[in-house]
């Protein structure tokens, strides 16, 4: 049996090559992807978030609800070209690579003009004069395009067989329905102003996956987009909840759908993942906070697994101070209630953009999703104004500033202290000769490292990260040989080293 061995002070870290897990390609992806301002290498991006609920596909008008006084507007496009927003973006992600979740309005309702003006209730019959009604399935199944414009109807699946006819076939593009339906009594009030209910969101999901299957049958549909943990628990307090649990209850569900329609509709749980926690009295999704906050931000993902910890939120408060062990939780869900169903994260952020806090929380979160079975993920908010979280990102993606990537096949690592450190390893598929190993140092001050390498390893690179300059990962100074590597790895940083066999 061959191990690598890493010691941390005066802890070994072993690395078992004869443990192996794949790891899915889809957690390094990000919403509203900016291409050629972003680094490279992302595997998934999502077209989602409140715009989405109430699009027109037809005229590409949309409704900003609460984000900006529940105006009808162009904003996602003045073009009247049907399709364009979803296709642009499907278009752009699979030319570079990248599998593409759309999001499929399934509120009932989308806007009927692009007038701008402020609040559409100030219009009188405002649901029948600025709003189309939408539907799931078209009927008779003749789908046109350019669509009928008059008949004052959208339907969905004519959408998805537009979408479906002009993909390329580069990578996957999959549908998720809708955006964070337990919110709609708030952000779109204009069209949904009474809570949802358990029963509905149900039979929701239910009749708008058909009709996609129905179109895409070779496709995934994502479900329910929960915007967070009252979400996918009580459905933000839903009517009808009766003090059941809402995913388990909607797993239930949407295995009994599966039975009545002869086939499975829902493929991927979708939930959102804002971190609760506090540090230093400030919330750590903040871009910029004190020294306290920034260290909350370091330990917070370990509340996506580590028993362990418990941190600081109302979140940990409502389970008495427990661990809250999010994606051992849910998948333990979906293995009671519906085995087989995948589990995604569309939408979180760990904050820090320019903090090298917020570096290590991201590379820590997508070791994370790895290491536990995570099929997909998001970062909602990353962008070109965030170096730090991209490099986090760099550390699996693009770790030489080259393309240079960490594999896909996991490796099973003891003998961290989660409070202090982390390791992941992998090997490739394309090449078992080649390990990758991630290293974040969580400690405000260094930390010596010490790694011994297999008799037949031999060192190939080792890259610091650089949390302000995403693209030029500083390499290592310091003794290396084809045995040991001994240096210093800085405060709170993250590196990514390159063995070969």
């Amino acid at each position: 049996m061959m191990i690598l061995c890493l010691l941390f002070q005066t802890r070994l870290i072993t690395i078992d090559l004869t443990q192996q897990k794949q790891i899915s390609p889809y957690i390094y992806g990000a919403n509203n992807m900016q291409w050629g301002k972003m680094g490279s290498g992302y595997t998934l991006v999502r077209q989602g978030g409140n715009r989405m609920t109430a699009y027109n596909w037809e005229t590409n008008a949309s409704n900003a609800g609460s984000d900006y006084q529940h105006q009808n507007d162009g904003y996602l496009s003045e073009s009247s070209e049907p399709g364009l927003v979803p296709s642009r973006y499907m278009k752009a992600a699979q030319t570079n690579g990248a599998a593409v979740l759309i999001t499929i309005p399934t509120a009932g309702y989308v806007s009927a003009d692009k007038n701008g003006g402020g609040d559409v209730n100030k219009t009188p019959n405002y649901l029948d004069v600025r709003f189309h009604k939408s539907f799931a399935k078209k009927p008779g199944g003749k789908f046109l395009y350019p669509p009928d414009l008059t008949d004052k109807a959208v339907y969905q699946d004519e959408l998805v067989a537009y979408l479906e006819k002009s993909k390329l076939p580069k990578t996957p593009v999959w549908y998720s329905l809708d955006n964070e339906p337990d919110l709609w009594a708030n952000t779109h009030e204009r069209i949904h102003p009474k809570k949802l209910t358990f029963a509905e969101i149900i039979q929701n999901n239910s009749e708008f996956a058909a009709a996609i299957k129905a179109v895409a049958p070779q496709s995934l549909t994502f479900g329910p987009a929960n915007y967070g943990w009252q979400g996918f628990r009580t459905l933000q307090d839903a009517p009808d909840r009766n003090n059941r649990d809402f995913l388990d209850t909607y797993l239930d569900a949407m295995k009994a759908a599966e039975q009545t329609n002869g086939k499975r509709l829902l493929d991927v749980l979708d939930i959102h993942w804002y971190p609760e926690a506090r540090g230093g009295g400030v919330r750590i999704t903040e871009k910029d906070a004190n020294a306290e906050t920034a260290s909350a931000r370091v330990q917070a993902p370990r509340s996506l697994w580590d028993s362990s910890y418990v941190e600081t939120s109302w979140i940990s408060d409502t389970l008495g101070k427990k661990p809250i062990t999010l994606i051992p939780r849910v998948l333990g869900q979906i293995e009671s209630h519906y085995p087989g169903t995948k589990l995604a994260i569309t939408e979180y952020n760990y904050g820090g953009d320019k903090s090298s806090s917020g570096q290590v929380a991201q590379a820590d979160a997508l070791g994370i999703f790895g290491r536990y079975g995570l099929f997909a993920a998001c970062n909602w908010g990353i962008g070109p104004d965030s170096p730090a979280q991209i490099s986090g990102f760099g550390a699996f993606l693009n770790f030489d500033g080259r393309g240079s990537q960490f594999g896909d096949i996991g490796l099973a690592v003891k003998g961290e202290t989660p409070s202090e450190n982390s390791v992941y390893a992998s090997l490739s598929s394309r090449n078992k000769k080649r390990m990758t190993l991630v290293l974040i140092n969580k400690k405000n001050i260094e930390q010596m490292m010490v790694v011994r390498l297999p008799a037949a390893g031999k060192l190939v690179r080792a890259y610091l990260q650089d949390s302000k300059a995403p693209v030029n990962p500083m390499p290592f100074k310091g003794g290396l040989s084809t045995e040991n590597l001994s240096y210093n790895l800085p405060a709170t940083s993250v590196a990514t080293i390159e063995v070969q066999f």
